[in-house]
């Protein structure tokens, strides 16, 4: 049975949270494997909506046990606050499974993440403030501290956090004029947790394996997407961990030869949060529009997305990297009631055009979309169960879309709701 990829191919909140959740419970292992709570899901299920910012979208699933992987990093209060406020509605989420690798976002590191962006100015990346980048970091630097670090004895626990604290001290107290971070503090919080965490912590990459071995279908949920991805994305305007297909096999310690499917989500415009180049990006009435059609504030920060029309040379791009072998695209009812849909197919440069993403980040920053106008339709499509029942040109929209991206679209969502979607291939 496969291993299946979900992950975002724009930059970010695509609706992976929706496309996971049409596989229903065909899925045994529901496994989140980069990013932290700066990700934002959203499930609608019988007409009540479920955010999730660290826990597996999959969770819903009664069928399926939801793992958090050693690319994931944990801010462990929010881990228990998410869990306790789906328990008050009725979820259960006993079965959670952690990765004793993954690491663990301490005070200190949102504390950094917050002055080091205040302090950026104009060089700020539009951070969540959640201290993702400096958990990374710690973790590329090797002062880092993981989930098996709280079930060592409190001595080395407590040297671990002095050896992580002490360059960030120097920093705050000489250079941000802040008061500097007690170790013994830090430790207490941290220890705090550890009894509730304890059952939870397993070895996933065995785990997940060896469900694999089984015929088991485990599901691979990305955060973000390609474009923030620290390598592949518009750097420096990325996130600080890989959200693309590679990811997931780092992120979990399963190998690229147990992965069957890479399901590419795409919105059926474009959206970004932050700062970075945006060549479709819409200041007008239309952006305005989109974003008030679409509900487009970000789950996590609630800030306002900026908007635009279709890019196909980003989901492209993606689709390459990635090998995606099928596209879910979401959110095509939004785009009812326009009489034409303009598509980005190609940027212009300086007077040179471009078939697809430059490589140069300079000229990515210059582009000028060049659009190819699509015929829109009027009629109201959320109730459409088959691909037959959109009208024709939703339907010629879709499959001119699949001909830019160079993957086939096999799911289309046309609403909110977990039964508000199209199905043209099956995605197992």
């Amino acid at each position: 049975m496969p291993g299946i990829i979900v992950m975002g191919s724009q930059w970010g909140d695509e609706g992976k949270g929706k496309a996971t959740d049409q596989l229903g419970d065909r899925v045994d292992f529901t496994v989140r494997y980069s990013g932290g709570n700066n990700a934002g899901h959203t499930v609608v299920v019988n007409g009540e909506s479920y955010a999730m910012h660290l826990l597996p979208a999959g969770i819903l699933n009664e069928k399926a046990t939801p793992v958090i992987g050693n690319g994931v990093v944990i801010d462990l209060s929010v881990l228990f606050e998410e869990m306790d406020a789906l328990i008050e509605r009725g979820v259960d989420v006993s079965n959670l499974k952690v990765s004793s690798a993954a690491h663990i976002i301490a005070p200190y590191h949102r504390t950094m993440d917050k002055v080091t962006e205040r302090f950026a100015g104009k060089r700020r990346i539009g951070t969540t403030g959640r201290g993702i980048g400096p958990t990374y970091s710690d973790k590329i630097n090797r002062i880092g501290i993981r989930v098996q670090d709280l079930f060592d004895s409190r001595e080395n626990l407590h040297a671990k956090v002095e050896a992580a604290i002490d360059q960030k001290n120097q920093l705050l107290a000489k250079v941000y004029n802040r008061r500097a971070i007690e170790a013994d503090r830090v430790v207490e919080e941290l220890l705090s947790y550890a009894d509730r965490l304890k059952p939870m912590v397993t070895d996933t990459p065995r785990l997940l394996n060896e469900g694999l071995d089984a015929g088991k279908v485990v599901l691979f949920e990305g955060a973000q997407a390609h474009h923030l991805d620290v390598d592949h994305g518009t750097y420096p305007y990325v996130t600080s961990s890989n959200p693309t297909a590679g990811g997931a096999c780092t992120g979990t310690g399963v190998g690229p030869t147990r992965i069957d499917r890479v399901i590419g989500i795409a919105k059926a415009y474009t959206t970004r949060v932050g700062e970075g180049p945006f060549p479709t990006e819409l200041n007008d009435e239309a952006g305005e529009w989109l974003r008030t059609t679409g509900g487009e504030f970000g789950v996590t920060t609630g800030r306002p997305r900026r908007c635009g029309w279709f890019d196909a040379l980003v989901v492209e791009a993606a689709a390459v990297a990635n090998g995606f072998t099928d596209i879910f695209l979401t959110k095509l009812d939004i785009l009812s009631g326009l009489d034409t849909i303009p598509v980005c197919v190609a940027y212009d440069v300086n007077g040179v055009r471009h078939d697809h993403m430059p490589m140069n980040q300079r000229d990515l920053a210059m582009a000028t979309p060049i659009y190819e106008e699509v015929p829109g339709w009027h009629e109201d499509i959320s109730g459409a169960r088959s691909f037959e029942d959109l009208p024709i040109a939703a339907r010629d929209y879709v499959k001119r879309l699949e001909e830019l991206c160079g993957a086939r679209i096999s799911g289309i969502g046309v609403g909110p709701g977990r039964e508000q979607a199209v199905m043209i291939n099956d995605l197992l």
